[in-house]
């Protein structure tokens, strides 16, 4: 195959810039998981105002406490789930909130004063800027998305909308598939974009495996949003069935019914276990290098390390440490799922 086409400037690869990007990627990651951790521990209600600036500091003192639990007292979380919290617990799930804005606080400041500093230097170019535009409304969209997913909760019901969850979510995986995407751009080269190549069958399969996964990651935000994976605490029945009644009577049962949801959610990851052989045989079928070759071998134990962290949920009825262990995993076999498309493209192009 001829060479690639490669963009002949000495700003499509920085190592300065990738490094950076990848420790972004890694930032965003982080905050996802920790946001799953907020919302394990019932901590995410806990503090009921968004204060961009004065937020940054916890209440001093016995007095400014009081007043802050006062605020969520009167909130739907305290009023039907946590009456008669006491004050020290309350301290416990407002710091774990208070942590949770701070560290997105930090990661804006992580990704603003780089991008500013490599723009005024010129290792960005800035007919290249616009991709960090992207990443920085990206930014400012999830944390506006953030408080309203919160604000969502602090009405009527004690949870916050599945949907607005979900979209949040989304935004995040984003955030961080865009960070990730052009970082390996600068590790591996940027392909001439001119330069117009064919999708091959491995990239095919590639991105509709990342579709497929993207579905199944929304689905598992719904089912956290509805705490639908506490409808049922057995596999592979659900209600001493294989596939219960009554699930599918409407399209709304797509997205509003908390059982429906986790049967989705339960079963289309196997959808992603057929998928993922299939493309190793593909590209052991047409030689591909031996490194992406082991690497689609990893790719399925880590699908099926998914699947396997998934029925360890269901049966411990929602374990934190599983739960956590479980999303951190999707975000890694969507990490993976980017690499592989980015790398088949790049050789689609020879």
């Amino acid at each position: 195959m001829p060479k690639t086409h490669w963009k002949n400037t000495s700003t499509s690869k920085n190592n300065a810039v990738m490094n950076w990007l990848f420790i972004f990627s890694f930032v965003v990651a982080f905050l996802i998981i920790f946001g799953g951790f907020v919302r394990l521990t019932r901590s995410g209600l806990s503090i009921v105002e968004w204060n961009p600036v004065s937020g940054v500091m916890p209440p001093i003192g016995q007095q400014a406490w009081q007043e802050e639990f006062t605020k969520y007292q009167l909130t739907p979380e305290y009023i039907k789930i946590n009456t008669g919290m006491t004050l020290p617990e309350y301290q416990f799930i407002f710091y774990m909130e208070w942590v949770h804005r701070i560290i997105a606080r930090l990661a804006g400041l992580f990704y603003a004063i780089p991008v500013f500093y490599f723009l005024f230097k010129k290792t960005i170019p800035f007919k290249e800027f616009g991709i960090y535009i992207v990443m920085g409304l990206l930014f400012i969209g999830q944390a506006f998305m953030g408080w309203y997913m919160v604000a969502s909760g602090l009405v009527e019901r004690p949870a916050v909308s599945h949907f607005r969850l979900t979209v949040h979510l989304l935004f995040a995986l984003t955030l961080f598939g865009i960070a990730l995407w052009t970082a390996l751009g600068h590790k591996y080269g940027l392909p001439d974009t001119s330069k117009k190549a064919k999708w091959s069958l491995p990239s095919k399969v590639s991105f509709w495996s990342t579709v497929v996964l993207l579905i199944q990651i929304a689905y598992g935000g719904m089912t956290a949003g509805l705490k639908a994976g506490h409808v049922s605490d057995t596999w592979p029945l659900m209600f001493g069935k294989l596939i219960p009644p009554n699930l599918f009577n409407s399209w709304s049962d797509l997205f509003e019914t908390p059982q429906t949801i986790v049967f989705i959610h339960r079963w289309f990851a196997w959808l992603g276990m057929i998928l993922a052989p299939v493309l190793y045989y593909i590209v052991k079928k047409q030689n591909y290098p031996a490194d992406i070759q082991n690497g689609l071998k990893w790719l399925i134990s880590i699908v099926a390390l998914q699947i396997a962290l998934g029925v360890l949920t269901i049966l411990s009825y929602v374990n934190i440490v599983i739960a956590l262990i479980h999303q951190a995993n999707a975000i890694v076999l969507f990490g993976l799922a980017l690499y592989f498309i980015h790398r088949f493209r790049a050789l689609d192009r020879k």
